[in-house]
């Protein structure tokens, strides 16, 4: 199939894009971009009746992520609609430890279109245990994003990972992924 998210089992998965990941000390990178391509692909999975689906990271008291914080709330830009579900986690993994294969085996979803934060942590383990559980993933290859680290830059970290799981899921510019019901 040509374009993976032409039918009605397939769903938009954003993780993690919380108000903490886009602080004026140290936003992550690329985030202008990355809010304005993450909007491109929510607004056409709303417009195609896409389900659009959000994970939010929690932590614990005084911690970055803690839950229930100004920090931790989804970006304003992004923000989830009355009736869009938020998968609460607290590990890297958006399925361990949450009820998110439940809710998409209850909306008949085999097919995952994910984006969001942070490459190397969520996305890497969310893409990776996706797959590993038989969804046919793809990956908006330029709408996940990091922070450069252990010194390797941000691009190279997301490149990096794009190249690997390019092994096991569908990589596409977010622009060319059109959503239909």
């Amino acid at each position: 199939m040509t374009n993976p998210s032409s039918n009605t089992n397939t769903a938009l998965l954003i993780i993690d894009v919380q108000t903490a990941m886009f602080n004026e000390e140290n936003p992550v990178h690329g985030h202008e971009e990355l809010l304005e391509r993450i909007g491109g692909l929510l607004g056409r999975a709303r417009a195609g009746g896409i389900p659009v689906i959000y994970v939010q990271h929690n932590e614990g008291v005084g911690e970055e992520l803690e839950t229930g914080s100004p920090a931790w709330e989804i970006h304003t830009a992004i923000a989830p609609k009355d009736g869009e579900p938020r998968i609460q986690k607290f590990k890297p993994d958006s399925f361990e430890g949450t009820d998110l294969r439940d809710k998409l085996t209850a909306k008949g979803i085999s097919q995952l279109v994910i984006a969001g934060l942070q490459t190397d942590y969520c996305i890497n383990a969310t893409v990776t245990r996706a797959a590993e559980l038989g969804y046919d993933v793809t990956v908006a290859g330029d709408a996940h994003s990091t922070w450069g680290q252990n010194g390797q830059s941000a691009e190279q970290i997301i490149e990096a990972h794009n190249a690997r799981f390019s092994s096991f899921a569908r990589i596409q510019p977010s622009t060319a992924i059109i959503f239909e019901s």
